[in-house]
């Protein structure tokens, strides 16, 4: 086989959306969970591997590109095991461009999904805090956890937008080349560079930031990762549950929503649909 031409990639896709908005309530919350856990198990894992580079301003940078290539294996493991993904099935816009399905039935499926991210994602968390894996690095690692979600919950609601858009529309042009290709190897590394692309430049990913916002609460119950973190106390009274919804959350989903919908789905469905 060859790589499919993008015109059949649409086609594949809308197909794939009127499966994913036809999906049983059981099979959209496990594969969901799953997908959260995938995304939280990248996101610890880029996290651990990156955070004695990100807290040096000489090494940031490397620290972000280190970052983007460990994370990046989330989505291959969302992809090719086989999970649901809020930010991906945005694409499921598609299918109701082509009136293959409803508004009401693709919403209905981000929400199952959204809420199943959350809690695979939360249980990951969790249990990486409950075994003290933020207490390596002499602290540093919980330090930079903290230091990070408080950035995140303090970003401007228009900045959360934006981001969020810059980040889904790689996320989902990952997943779109994804399907393309014709083998594994193919899909791995039409996965890996946008994504790659996404973390390097600090995009916001609402499902990444499941893992990283609520890593951010528990650590910050540890006096000294928030000492070491150095944030203000102003800064910090934003880092909660309420403040993770609507300074964050809330933005950067809708961000996500338009980053993937409009400017992947509706852009190409326009480009080669209506040309």
């Amino acid at each position: 086989m060859n790589h499919l031409k993008p015109i059949e990639i649409l086609e594949a896709t809308v197909n794939a959306g009127v499966g994913k908005a036809n999906s049983s309530f059981k099979k959209l919350l496990i594969l969901g969970i799953l997908a959260g856990a995938y995304i939280a198990f990248a996101g610890a894992a880029a996290a651990m591997g990156t955070f004695n580079l990100v807290a040096d301003p000489n090494t940031f940078g490397l620290g972000k590109i280190l970052s983007g290539t460990i994370f990046a294996a989330g989505l291959v493991v969302v992809v090719l095991a086989g999970a649901e993904l809020f930010t991906g099935n945005s694409l499921i816009t598609l299918a109701v461009l082509e009136k293959k399905t409803t508004v009401t039935k693709m919403l209905r499926n981000w929400v199952i999904v959204y809420i199943a991210n959350f809690i695979g994602s939360i249980l990951i968390t969790w249990m990486i805090f409950k075994i003290g894996l933020f207490s390596s690095g002499a602290d540093l690692f919980g330090a930079i956890t903290v230091k990070t979600a408080v950035a995140k919950v303090n970003i401007s609601f228009v900045n959360g937008i934006l981001s969020g858009i810059m980040c889904n529309w790689l996320v989902s042009l990952a997943v779109w080349m994804a399907t393309g290709a014709d083998s594994t190897i193919g899909k791995i590394f039409a996965i890996f560079f946008p994504i790659w692309m996404f973390v390097t430049c600090g995009f916001e990913h609402c499902i990444a930031n499941m893992y990283a916002i609520p890593a951010g609460i528990f650590a910050s119950s540890n006096a000294t990762f928030v000492q070491l973190s150095g944030v203000t106390a102003e800064a910090l009274a934003n880092l909660s549950w309420a403040g993770m919804a609507v300074n964050n959350l809330i933005p950067v989903t809708i961000g996500n929503i338009i980053g993937g919908g409009f400017f992947v789905a509706t852009m190409y469905w326009l480009g080669l649909k209506k040309s």
